[in-house]
């Protein structure tokens, strides 16, 4: 088993604590299901979110889908002029037997904008 690294983000429509629970929810669960992961293949997930989002932690969305027993941390994201608002992104460390190559970075809406070379 390797360790493997999953990158992925997701634009919220606005600022409210239930709004990124769902939207980060939703980009968790597609990281998991496209990559065949289980909450046991998690190793470490860093979140960051853009310096407009104030509403919630994005690890707490995690919690919310049980995933309790995985080292998380929340960093903001650089300020930088004409960058996508409203996003938080998500660098997950796992075990997986995938090869590099197959890992499906999952980038959700208009964030896949921001990596057209590896959002699946």
């Amino acid at each position: 088993m390797a360790v493997r690294a999953v990158r992925g983000a997701v634009q919220l429509d606005e600022d409210q604590a239930a709004h990124m629970d769902e939207r980060v929810a939703e980009l968790l669960t597609a990281v998991l299901e496209r990559n065949g992961l289980t909450q046991d293949d998690l190793i470490s997930i860093w979140f960051t979110a853009t310096p407009d989002l104030h509403s919630d932690f994005p690890a707490a969305a995690a919690r919310g889908l049980g995933i309790v027993d995985v080292p998380l941390i929340c960093a903001q994201e650089l300020d930088i002029e004409g960058a996508m608002p409203r996003v938080v992104r998500i660098l997950a460390h796992i075990e997986s037997d995938l090869p590099r190559s197959e890992i499906a970075h999952v980038y959700l809406g208009a964030a896949a904008a921001l990596r057209k070379d590896i959002a699946q």
